[in-house]
């Protein structure tokens, strides 16, 4: 495909918060996957990258190997996706490996998705028209899909090809996504696991005193609203 007609498409609007995530076929370093059926019933991460052998990929993904046991503790599969061959994504991985001085022999502990016909990129908007490659073909910019159990799109990031992500952040995302999955709460500004959230504000207060037996604070405000209420869920 030309550059043109990647970009004519680009402006499609990919997949939005709330829609089932498309239960693609994929050639991967595991073999052929059905996405839906990878994921079974748990939490899905797919995280893109512009291409294979480049820097600030190599430092993403070897981060992502080392922390992978706190997504596994959090029942998060993950799944990697370039514009690259099965073949670069299995040499590539032993540079990523030997990055975090596990050996290059050692497994990347989550398979990469090879999209070197960029189909996948485009169908899920992850193209990035400032970043070309060598033909002037836009490359895959760094976008982050969190699937719930019912694969359903929960959050989506989109940073530009130049900027590496913060995995400490998207565990984070992850924490308040599956507590507020579960409880009627939000977690607010800067939240981390086990301090107060807000409730939401469709709860009465009645509602809330009943759900929430640890109690609800109400800070109080100029404009007389008690819409802060804080709770230890």
């Amino acid at each position: 495909q030309s550059r043109r007609s990647l970009t004519e498409t680009r402006t499609m609007p990919g997949i939005l918060l709330g829609d089932v995530f498309p239960n693609f076929e994929a050639e991967t370093t595991i073999g052929k996957i059905k996405f839906h059926d990878f994921l079974g019933n748990s939490w899905g991460i797919l995280f893109s990258h512009p291409r294979d052998f480049t820097p600030v990929c190599t430092t993403e993904l070897a981060c992502a190997a080392k922390i992978s046991n706190e997504f596994k503790k959090r029942n998060v599969k993950m799944i990697a996706l370039s514009i690259d061959s099965v073949a670069d994504h299995l040499a590539w991985s032993k540079d990523v490996m030997a990055f975090n001085s596990d050996g290059a022999d050692s497994p990347l502990p989550f398979p990469i998705i090879a999209d070197d016909k960029r189909e996948l990129s485009v169908q899920l908007g992850m193209l990035d028209p400032d970043e070309l490659d060598k033909d002037g073909i836009p490359l895959t910019a760094r976008c982050v899909f969190v699937i719930g159990p019912d694969k359903k799109m929960k959050l989506s990031i989109l940073y530009p090809a130049t900027t590496g992500r913060n995995f400490d952040e998207l565990l984070r995302v992850i924490d308040s996504l599956q507590l507020t999955a579960l409880k009627k709460v939000a977690t607010p500004v800067d939240w981390k696991p086990g301090e107060k959230c807000m409730v939401i504000p469709s709860l009465s207060d009645a509602e809330a005193a009943e759900l929430f037996p640890n109690g609800v604070t109400t800070k109080e405000l100029p404009s007389g609203k008690k819409y802060l209420r804080y709770t230890q869920p």
